[in-house]
């Protein structure tokens, strides 16, 4: 299973948010691609980058950013936030970003999803980002009318690398991650699972792991940054 470190862009900088709240930040760098460094250099196979701004606003914001970063390490990115025309998927590709998250696009601009899949195969990830069931949209700023259950369905027979749930109400709180949730969702799921949202240590790594092959990474983001989780020990306990 991998464990992907998670660099959040907000204005150019590394942050970190409350429950997806935009108003209860923590910055932790002014240098993005060092950031990336340091996670790779402790041995990140994946690194995940979310445009915070793109997410709310329906365009990219930090692209910069994260072109510097792209050429800064070696590694893999996948890349989320503002995502919602095939142009912007096409230049994410281009420069090398290996994979692009999906998340409001898929409800409100399906054929964009029908599209995406068709022309760059294998190469994109849906997020499915949850709150009480429901999925949200806009950068979480709203929830839809849909539920994770009815999107996972709807899923079914397109070429995706997998999906990104995230439990909203965990995320940032470093209380551990909605196991049954995530059960919930690995079982139902027609693509590999990667799992968000409150990892704060060796043992929820561990838990995760443990619900089965389906599930094929962990996202962490503040317990790395807090010095709360090791990553060379999260990575290990990943592999046991």
């Amino acid at each position: 299973m991998l464990v992907i470190p998670a660099i959040d862009l907000k204005d150019g900088r590394c942050v970190r948010l409350r429950q997806g709240d935009l108003q209860r930040e923590t910055v932790y760098s002014d240098d993005p691609p060092a950031m990336a460094g340091r996670w790779e250099a402790q041995g990140a196979r994946w690194l995940h980058l979310v445009d915070l701004n793109g997410a709310v606003d329906g365009n990219p914001k930090n692209q910069s950013a994260i072109e510097a970063i792209v050429r800064a390490v070696s590694v893999p990115v996948q890349v989320g936030g503002g995502i919602r025309t095939v142009e912007t998927i096409s230049r994410y590709l281009s420069i090398g970003v290996a994979r692009v998250v999906l998340g409001t696009a898929v409800l409100e601009q399906r054929t964009l999803l029908d599209e995406a899949c068709t022309r760059f195969p294998d190469r994109i990830l849906v997020g499915i980002d949850a709150r009480n069931g429901q999925v949200a949209v806009r950068g979480w700023t709203s929830l839809s009318a849909t539920t994770t259950h009815d999107l996972l369905a709807q899923l079914k027979g397109y070429a995706l690398a997998g999906i990104i749930y995230t439990d909203i109400s965990r995320d940032g709180m470093l209380e551990g991650p909605n196991l049954e949730g995530l059960k919930d969702i690995a079982s139902r799921s027609p693509v590999p699972v990667i799992a968000s949202g409150g990892v704060s240590c060796v043992e929820d790594v561990q838990a995760i792991k443990a619900i089965g092959p389906s599930v094929r990474g962990v996202i962490v983001g503040k317990a790395l940054y807090d010095g709360k989780l090791d990553l060379r020990a999260a990575l290990a306990a990943a592999m046991m």
